[in-house]
């Protein structure tokens, strides 16, 4: 097959698609169409040729990427995709954002647009009259990227005869924390730009208040709610959500029944006594430069020793008045 005489390289690590993409140009899959590896990507090829198993019982170890030099130069990439399905598997930034922007530099300029309340109408508009407008604009200030991530130090020595299978369990975790990161980065953008607070009727949140919070994001729809945990505990304690049905849902499957059927999350660390409200399809937009980045050199010439993993993301929010918070 052609990607048995394929030569792997570093340099298909350094090229602004990826190493992937770029094994995907020398190896195109639609090449395999019909045959026994349709369904599989260039390295995904990589580990057939060279008889390399990540994951199942009967997983190889970490020397098995060693045993010869072209297989080393997959070793990087093993890393990364471990590690993004940690972070995709504990990623909640879906049901908060509304677009992923990919950016091949450091430096981003989002737009934005502030509807005023007949903005947000469309106006019967008569024979001659001007239509009205909707102004989009670029920000004042330009996105705030930031990098995060783990550095992987282990010895090669230890490891080399770990199973791969295990392995990934510990690249998954590092995924799952940075996930949780950038949901905090991506709820501290959209606090510093400025949300409208409802004030609350008591010390204590109610239904009316939720309603309240939901006429207030109006025209918008409230797909999402996020607070602290006792500000969640909170909301169950409401007496609409106390009702036969909610408590057997809730203790059945541990999901409540929400206002205006919004998804929950929870978010540790956020102030008490405070609900944030959005619509997840107009508020935030990531941006990101490139995805989970690995510093292939080390991994394939010193075989780990320290090696950094990281992301490099930023968020912006697109219609300023798509998130609203209830405060009591």
């Amino acid at each position: 097959m052609a990607f048995d005489n394929i030569k792997l390289e570093k340099g298909l690590y350094s090229t602004s698609k990826g190493f992937t993409a770029s094994l995907e140009e020398l190896d195109p899959s639609e090449n395999y169409i019909g045959t026994d590896y349709e369904g599989l990507d260039a390295y995904q090829r990589q580990l057939k040729r060279f008889d390399i198993k990540v994951s199942g019982a009967g997983s190889d170890t970490i020397s098995k990427f060693f045993k010869t030099t072209d297989s080393a130069a997959l070793f990087p990439e093993y890393i990364s995709r471990a590690v993004q399905q940690g972070l995709e598997e504990e990623d909640i930034l879906p049901k908060i954002i509304a677009t992923t922007t990919n950016i091949d530099a450091l430096d981003y300029r989002a737009i934005e647009s502030i509807p005023s309340e007949e903005d947000k109408e469309l106006q019967l508009v008569g024979e001659g009259e001007l239509i009205p407008e909707t102004n989009v604009k670029t920000k004042d200030k330009l996105t705030k990227l930031k990098k995060r991530g783990r550095m992987l130090v282990a010895s090669y020595e230890a490891i080399k005869f770990q199973k791969l299978d295990l392995f990934t369990v510990t690249l998954k975790q590092i995924g799952a924390y940075i996930a949780r990161t950038q949901f905090n980065d991506a709820m501290e953008a959209l606090e510093a730009s400025g949300i409208e607070s409802i004030a609350g009727t008591g010390a204590s949140v109610n239904y009316a208040d939720l309603v309240k919070l939901w006429d207030a994001l109006s025209p918008y729809n409230t797909t999402t709610l996020i607070a602290a945990p006792s500000a969640l505990a909170d909301m169950l304690s409401i007496t609409e959500f106390k009702d036969s049905y909610a408590g057997q849902n809730f203790h059945g499957t541990g999901k409540m029944i929400t206002p205006f059927g919004a998804e929950v999350l929870k978010m540790s660390g956020a102030a008490d006594k405070k609900i944030i409200a959005l619509d997840k399809n107009a508020a935030l937009e990531k941006v990101q430069a490139g995805g989970v980045l690995t510093e292939y050199d080390k991994l394939i010439d010193r075989q780990l020793e320290r090696c950094a993993i990281t992301t490099i993301t930023g968020f912006s929010t697109i219609f300023g008045d798509a998130a609203k918070t209830l405060a009591y």
